[in-house]
């Protein structure tokens, strides 16, 4: 069982699964559930909720959230090593409910890069969700979509839901699959 946690500082929340915005109240106390991708699920008296990186210290962790230069340098990416970083950091992206990566979910259905006019990277992503009605929905996609543009030279990413094929657990890699016990 995880410890109980006292929050340092009143902190901004992704409530799950609704996706609404709240405030959790210096002193409250919660428990952490899934630290994944550096984002943290947390267990309250009133449900769960999501704390972004970038408010670690709110439950007293010391992280801070990755810089352009900290992870790739200074120089922007392009061609093979580009599309790796975006893999990279679709990877961190995490449903808060399940512990295993976007892209192993098989929720992320295509990515592309092109050159805007300026010679800057747009970065696309057509991703899915587990179920429609999914609240955090816009969340994971924001997450995504703030991950992608920690990568040198990209000036825009777009992560847009779509539908269409309905996801499945067979899109689940072999590796999410073995993460959540199924085989």
């Amino acid at each position: 069982m995880h410890p109980e946690i006292e929050l340092k500082r009143q902190v901004e929340a992704i409530q799950i699964p609704s996706g609404d915005t709240v405030v959790l109240p210096l002193g409250l106390k919660v428990i952490i559930t899934q630290s994944l991708g550096g984002t943290y699920t947390v267990a309250t008296d009133h449900g769960l909720a999501r704390i972004s990186s970038k408010d670690a210290d709110a439950l007293g962790l010391d992280e801070v959230a990755k810089k352009k230069s900290a992870a790739y340098g200074e120089t922007p990416l392009e061609g093979a090593e580009l599309d790796s970083a975006i893999w990279e950091q679709l990877k961190n992206v995490y449903d808060p409910e399940i512990p295993v990566n976007i892209v192993d979910l098989g929720l992320v259905y295509d990515m592309a890069s092109e050159k805007n006019e300026e010679g800057g990277i747009i970065v696309t992503v057509k991703m899915t969700l587990t179920a429609p009605g999914c609240g955090m929905g816009p969340t994971i996609a924001a997450d995504a979509q703030s991950r992608i543009m920690t990568i040198p030279g990209v000036d825009e990413a777009r992560v847009d839901l779509v539908w269409d094929p309905a996801w499945n657990q067979e899109m689940i890699s072999l590796e999410g699959k073995m993460k959540l016990g199924m085989i």
